[in-house]
Order: C-alpha cells, then structure tokens, then sequence
C-alpha cells in the first residue's frame, strides 16, 4: 500500500512524500518502528524505490520523497534547485513527517543531499546509506556532456516502448543494452497530446546539477558522525578507489558494492541491493538494543 503526504519545502514549495506500508501496521506500532527516507537521484522519483520500499516497510516507517522539480512534487520554473534548497526540503519533510532521528537511503544526487544533511543537522539523523554518489568534483566537461545528451533526447517519444528501447538499447550512453534502465526512464515520462515528455524539465534538472559538479564534497562527508555505508555498483560511476577514500574519511564508514550492476543499483539488481544493505539496517537495529553503558 502506498499513500500520498503532501509536505512544504522550505520556501513553501508543495512536495510530494510517499509512505510505503505493506502490510499496514497498527498505529501504535508504526508510530515505535524507525523511520525511512528515501531520497531518488536526479531525473528520478519515490516511485523507482517501491521494491526497496516494500521489505523496508516490513520493520520501518518507510517513505519517498519526491524532490522539488521532481516526480509530483511543483516544479517552480525560477527554483530556486540549489544544494541549499534540496537540502531544507529533506530536512522540513523528517521533521513534519516525525521520522527523526532517520535513516537516509540516498541515490547519487540524492545521497549529496543525504549526506549534506546528516552534516548540518546530525540530530536529525541516525545513519545514512550513500549509493554511487561521488564526493569528488565532476568539472565543466561533464556538464557539458549531460547537456549534449539532453539535447539528444528524441523527445516526444511516440510510444512507452519507444521510450523503453532509446534508453535501454539506442541511447548513446549505453554500453550495452539494459532493459533496467529503459524502465527506470518509463518511470518518469508522461503522455502529452503529441506524445511522450519527461515529467521533469531538462532545463530545470542541469540548474540542479550546476550546483555539485564544480565542486568537491570531502569537507561535508568528513563532518557526518553517523554509521554510513558507502556502496557502489562494480559498473557504476564511482570507483572503488573513491569509495574506499570516502568510507575512510567518514568517521564511522563501510564499504558494500553490488556485483553485474550499474549506477541504478537499487533498480538494476534489487536482490542484490537487498543483500548489501539489509545487514547494515539489521546492526542499526541490534546496536540500538543495546544497554547504554552507566
């Protein structure tokens, strides 16, 4: 079951959670189990987290949150889609949703803001899962590269299978085909009176990522006292090599990475995703049982 929360972002901007309970659990019992969220990377949405979402709910209040210019969150056509502004958003939903202290799943952009957060509040937060996000500067090529890929985008798509086939086969950023991701991009299209668009403007997603590929994000990830784990796809965009320098910069960091994956690791292979994040949230959950020494 799956139940829309509308939330307001920090400057009143109308946000789109998610909460994810199957089964329902009684209210008494839901209001004890820890809180979830699950923050999406960009161009994606709450939704491409139900699998996750589902064993999740089994033991936690689960929920997603779609991301201001997101999903069905608004999408306001001036903004602001600063680091600031995602990073307030996130904090104003864990507050009005009463999920602190919380743990943050974050994919790519999603895990910036995690972290960023867990940063600036860490009262707020109790531990974060960072998915092939990279802590070191990307630089102006790569922005120009999404750019020219944007713009290569046969937009409107005829049909759903048009859609599914460009980014699974024909996208030039494809390797090799890879039916996870003509889904994923499914996902996040809807149908127009000439065809299929993206739910999210282009445009509005490259001002997103302006305000994180110049720059470096070792200081803040040095700052998050939480348990974090860092996990990658073997075939995604962060390195081993990163990954380990970021799990040793974090004060309380760990290392997972999920074999015959890519950057969508939680939607390429979920039981693989499963099998590397469950154990880290199931030690959460024994380490909070614990007596506190006197």
């Amino acid at each position: 079951m799956v139940r829309r929360i509308d939330v307001t972002g920090y400057d009143g901007v109308r946000l789109a959670a998610w909460e994810f309970a199957d089964p329902p659990k009684e209210h008494a019992e839901a209001a004890r189990a820890p809180g979830i969220l699950l923050l999406h990377g960009l161009m994606g949405r709450a939704a491409h987290w139900a699998s996750t979402a589902r064993w999740l709910a089994e033991r936690h209040r689960a929920f997603g949150l779609d991301q201001r210019g997101h999903g069905r969150s608004d999408k306001p056509a001036d903004g602001p889609y600063t680091r600031d502004a995602y990073v307030a958003d996130a904090e104003a939903t864990i507050e009005q949703l009463g999920l602190a202290p919380v743990t943050l799943i974050g994919h790519a952009m999603g895990a910036l803001t995690a972290w960023q957060l867990a940063a600036k509040r860490p009262d707020l937060v109790r531990a974060l899962v960072v998915c092939d996000m990279r802590a070191s500067a990307l630089g102006a090529a790569s922005q120009r590269e999404w750019a020219d890929w944007f713009n290569a985008w046969p937009v409107p798509f005829a049909t759903l299978s048009d859609v599914r086939k460009w980014f699974g086969e024909d996208d030039p950023w494809v390797e090799r085909p890879n039916l996870a991701r003509g889904e994923f991009f499914a996902e996040v299209m809807a149908e127009r009176a000439d065809g299929w668009r993206p739910v999210f403007s282009r445009r509005q997603m490259l001002e997103s990522r302006a305000t994180w590929v110049f720059d470096a994000h070792w200081d803040e990830l040095a700052q998050v006292r939480c348990p974090t784990l860092v996990l990658r796809g073997l075939d995604g965009e962060l390195g081993r090599a990163e990954a380990q320098e970021m799990v040793r910069v974090l004060p309380r960091g760990q290392y997972a990475e999920v074999a015959d994956a890519g950057h969508l690791v939680h939607y390429d292979r979920p039981e693989g995703w499963r099998a590397a994040v469950e154990p880290f949230l199931e030690q959460l959950a024994e380490d909070s049982r614990e007596p506190v020494s006197p």
